[in-house]
């Protein structure tokens, strides 16, 4: 498969993190902030704006907090 980064929403980046294990911890405006409730030092925090992708520089900075590739997250979604 192409490392290609998918073109997503926030809020469906949040319901997949959320399937594969990730908390939200908190909610402070539009920014959802999750959690891996086994390894903490998986966290990130991911903007959630109605009907906005989310731009690629900041979706390869949460699956690098995540410790995610671009394949893992299409195959999740």
């Amino acid at each position: 498969m192409s490392s290609r980064l998918p073109r997503v929403t926030g809020i469906d980046v949040v319901a997949t993190l959320r399937r594969s294990g990730f908390a939200i911890e908190y909610i402070k405006g539009s920014h959802f902030h999750l959690i891996d409730p086994s390894d903490n030092s998986r966290q990130t925090i991911v903007p959630v704006h109605p009907g906005k992708i989310i731009k690629p520089k900041t979706l390869k900075s949460i699956l690098d907090k995540t410790k995610l590739t671009p394949d893992e997250l299409r195959n999740m979604l």
